[in-house]
């Protein structure tokens, strides 16, 4: 019959979805655990992090002094080795290929210890792992770089030439590219020897750029009690080895320890890095978050559990008609176990058949998949031992959990009733089952569609918040610190461009990097004086260019000699516990103990991510020289209009004063919507996955809908003979669903507000979570179940009734 061959499409096309949803899903939870486990010897590498407490500020964070590695090696004995690594920023590099002379914006740079490739084992092209690093000028790239940099030619034995040094580098060794699965990702290689800061900073247990790595020698047990012994005596060798690094910052460590800071190392687990740092300040890693693999694994879940109910939901509903050949084999002698293991022998071949489409859907989609999940996952993922056991596994599962409930509902009829025809008059024939599991269905697609609502909201709201100052039509120019004095004279120049409103040199923007550091406020009204400031030093022309907002005093101007000023924002004026700020000094003990008067206090900005909350902020006046930082960027605010011919005009002024130098540059609102790629990223994956899920429910309601009508041929066909009109039909038919379609979407809603609510913690600016959500989302769902029941029962209802009556 045409309806049992419907069936069939449906059952195969809604696991096919299902198990499709599960090996993508799959695929990308296996992809997630697998980074750095590729790493010889990786369960006993452990990355130092430093929970830190200073003041009202304290978090952890995956940045430690120089220091840290060696005190760590030379005090347990359980620590191999150690090595460090720090991230410079982007460098010009000039390099010569074929001939031609050429330069290029380097942005993957690492500058590491000279065992950092012996320490972490990646493979090598050309080169000795345990020399290429030695020497001060050496320097490691990728087979990416070195073809991006010399095409076909041999690399090994060329000069790069960076920007910031006069002595050229020499390639001594040339890695395989970088796997995706390394939370390290790097182009080049650069030698710490190389750096003058990182010498300048050894002895500082303050300075907290580098990233540091240790491993445990093979015989250490690397089990939690063991290593919670371990780290239990970090805190004392600390104490001994920073106290005089802060007493020079004047900083006592008695004193900092008495006031309730912390300053304590840890050990986090390399295989751990990926997933479970969320919580974790770091700069260096390509970083995920274990909440996402669960939450996807989830929803993989859900998805193939709405298959197998579409699948017991058709089975049963087709009772009537399987009723008599199960009555008729029993009564032929046919035992329970025989035709309970007949339908699982079914379920299990429409399960086989939908793997094979589901298997041609991965192939198809995987492509766009990666592209919308930044992923870059290979189809022979699929084709390994463990992942073709795993297969079978799910195979089966997903056969014995579609077929189990249709099995023993079916093998429980009696067969005399069946056979009498009482059967169908006595019982609800699976009813109130169906009924609970179409319930489930819609309660799982109402609960994602609700959630993908609210991660949309959120996003949009990030990016539409009021951040404290003027993001829009902000271009800046990120490398300009390579101008050196010309940076300024290209500043005045820019002014001079009809396109351009303003223009501001600064060594930090909001969305890109600022310098954090420890100052002491004098004459603070809190218990705690000491106080982390992050910071910009900026022009006179910083405020105006995006539009900060000065709340008292006054901003920098070249008339005032502002050197030795400093303005604050909001936060950092009452954690200081400051009623009249302006006049009032804070003390730099990193430079001297330079002095800063206070002389402006700005509203309080987001210069980062909404996963944050404001913290503290200083901006100090360029010709301070506070601190000297890679970095420097031009603010150009644009007049409204045509962004290509203003492109244009700054390009043409750069290559008048740095012709051999590439501009690089980004819009200041683009920057910040980059903070929430992964964000977005996860919010495409999931809207596609819960209209994957609607899809599967809207499946099985079709064959529900398609049987109801049917089974109910005869009673419809006489209705319309007595004068029923189509809509009166539909009605009848589409009700009874409606009704359970409603009840689902109440079920849903306090899931969902629980739900959202514990994911929007992690945001320091959450939206609400408003009642128009669920709202939208139960209209949503209706409205696509009403669009899918209803094709079916205006065809039922247009049918001529003489075809059902026929027979009678």
């Amino acid at each position: 019959m045409v309806i049992n061959k419907v069936s069939s499409i449906i059952n195969i096309s809604g696991l096919a979805i299902g198990l499709a949803c599960v090996l993508l899903i799959g695929m990308y939870v296996k992809d997630e655990f697998s980074y750095d486990r590729f790493f010889k010897g990786a369960d006993r590498i452990y990355r130092v992090n430093l929970d830190t407490k200073m003041g009202n500020n304290e978090g952890v964070v995956g940045h430690t002094p120089p220091p840290a590695g060696a005190a760590l090696m030379n005090n347990f004995p359980q620590i191999e080795s150690y090595t460090r690594i720090l991230l410079p920023g982007d460098e010009v590099i000039h390099y010569e290929s074929k001939g031609q002379k050429n330069s290029l914006t380097e942005k993957k740079i690492l500058v590491v210890d000279s065992n950092f490739l012996k320490f972490f084992n990646y493979p090598l092209v050309e080169g000795n792992a345990a020399t290429c690093l030695n020497g001060v000028n050496s320097v490691v790239i990728t087979q990416k770089a070195a073809k991006k940099y010399f095409c076909d030619e041999p690399a090994v034995g060329k000069n790069l030439v960076f920007d910031e040094y006069t002595t050229p580098f020499v390639v001594t060794a040339v890695l395989k590219d970088i796997p995706k699965q390394s939370s390290l990702q790097f182009d080049v290689l650069q030698p710490t020897s190389s750096m003058r800061v990182i010498q300048h900073f050894n002895w500082s247990w303050v300075w907290l750029q580098m990233g540091t790595y240790v491993k445990l020698r093979d015989n250490v047990p690397n089990d939690p009690a063991t290593m919670a012994r371990l780290e239990s005596k970090f805190p004392q060798m600390v104490a001994t080895q920073a106290a005089s690094a802060f007493s020079r910052i004047g900083q006592p460590w008695d004193e900092f320890k008495r006031k309730g800071n912390r300053w304590d190392l840890h050990l986090q687990p390399l295989t751990d890095l990926h997933l479970y740092s969320a919580n974790i300040g770091t700069r260096y890693f390509e970083q995920s978050d274990i909440k996402y693999v669960y939450i996807f694994g989830a929803v993989g879940l859900f998805i193939i559990l709405l298959a197998c109910v579409n699948f017991m939901n058709l089975s049963t509903a087709q009772s009537a008609k399987r009723a008599k050949e199960i009555g008729i084999r029993k009564v032929l002698g046919s035992d329970r176990k025989q035709l309970i293991a007949q339908f699982m022998a079914e379920a299990i071949l429409y399960t086989l058949l939908a793997t094979f489409v589901a298997i041609g859907i991965v192939i198809l989609t995987l492509p766009a998949f990666n592209q919308l999940a930044d992923k870059a996952l290979n189809i022979t993922a699929l084709f390994d031992y463990k992942a073709i056991a795993g297969l079978v596994a799910i195979v089966l599962l997903t056969g014995l959990v579609a077929g189990s409930y249709p099995a023993l509902f079916l093998t429980s009829f009696k067969p005399i009733s069946v056979l009498k025809g009482s059967l169908f008059r006595s019982t609800d024939n699976g009813f109130f089952t169906r009924n609970a599991l179409v319930v489930f269905q819609f309660t799982v697609s109402t609960i994602l569609i609700i959630c993908t609502i609210v991660v949309y909201k959120q996003l949009v709201y990030d990016q539409t918040k009021d951040l404290g100052f003027n993001k829009e039509n902000v271009l800046v120019i990120t490398n300009t610190r390579r101008l050196g004095t010309s940076e300024e004279t290209l500043r005045q120049n820019l002014l001079k461009l009809p396109q351009v409103a303003n223009a501001s040199i600064s060594s930090g923007m909001p969305a890109a990097n600022s310098f954090g550091e420890s100052y002491v406020a004098e004459n603070a009204s809190s218990s705690q004086s000491n106080i982390d400031l992050s910071s910009f030093m900026v022009d006179e022309a910083f405020i105006p260019t995006l539009k900060l907002k000065i709340l008292s005093g006054r901003g920098f101007a070249k008339d005032f000699a502002d050197s030795s000023s400093v303005i604050l924002n909001e936060t950092a004026v009452k954690q200081i516990g400051w009623k009249d700020p302006i006049g009032k000094n804070i003390t730099y003990p990193g430079n001297n103990n330079q002095r800063f008067k206070v002389i402006g206090v700005v509203k309080d900005f987001n210069s980062e991510s909404l996963r944050s909350s404001i913290s503290p902020f200083a901006l100090f006046y360029t010709a301070s020289k506070t601190y000297n930082i890679r970095s420097s960027y031009i603010a150009v605010r644009l007049n409204p209009g045509d962004y290509n011919d203003a492109i244009a005009g700054i390009s043409r002024e750069w290559k008048a004063i740095a012709p051999n130098l590439p501009m690089e540059y980004n819009f200041m609102d683009e920057a910040f919507n980059q903070l929430y790629h992964s964000d977005q990223v996860i919010g495409k994956v999931f809207s596609v996955f819960t209209g994957l899920s609607l899809a599967v429910a809207c499946l099985g309601l079709l064959g529900l809908i398609m049987f109801t009508a049917e089974r109910r041929a005869k009673e419809i066909g006489i209705r319309k003979v007595l004068g029923a009109s189509v809509q009166s039909v539909v009605t009848m038919l589409s009700k009874d669903l409606l009704k359970l379609i409603i009840i689902a979407s109440f079920i849903a809603f306090p899931i969902a507000w629980y739900a959202m609510n514990k994911w929007l913690q992690d945001f320091a600016y959450p939206t609400a979570v408003s009642w128009w959500i669920f709202a939208l989302a139960g209209l949503v769902t209706i409205s696509i179940a009403l669009l899918t029941v209803s094709t079916q029962a205006i065809k039922a209802a247009l049918t001529n009734p003489v075809k059902s009556l026929r027979s009678e």
